[in-house]
């Protein structure tokens, strides 16, 4: 009679670990399925960090291209702060010499 009730327990087991693995596979698929519903974004970044550099063992500034214009980011563990802002000068174009 063990046997049995063991046979059983080890089913019983199999079934709940295909049914959550059946359910996990849905979820992914469905999410899978969601992301390729959203509207892509056309034309180019909106938004684009140019530079960073850091200047603490927490602290950082970041240059970031914000549509036409650049913004100067100052960022902590906890904080962001706009330090200046300029309008963009776009693409840098390198002087060539010639020997």
């Amino acid at each position: 009679m063990g046997t049995a009730a063991t046979s059983i327990d080890w089913l019983r087991v199999s079934a709940s670990m295909l049914l959550v693995l059946g359910l996990l596979g849905a979820l992914l698929w469905t999410l899978k399925r969601m992301k390729s519903l959203q509207v892509s974004h056309k034309g180019p970044p909106m938004l684009e960090v140019l530079e960073t550099i850091s200047v603490g063992p927490r602290q950082k500034m970041a240059l970031v291209r914000v549509g036409a214009r650049q913004v100067l980011v100052g960022m902590t563990a906890s904080q962001f702060t706009a330090l200046g802002q300029w309008d963009d000068p776009g693409p840098q174009q390198e002087t060539v010499r010639e020997n």
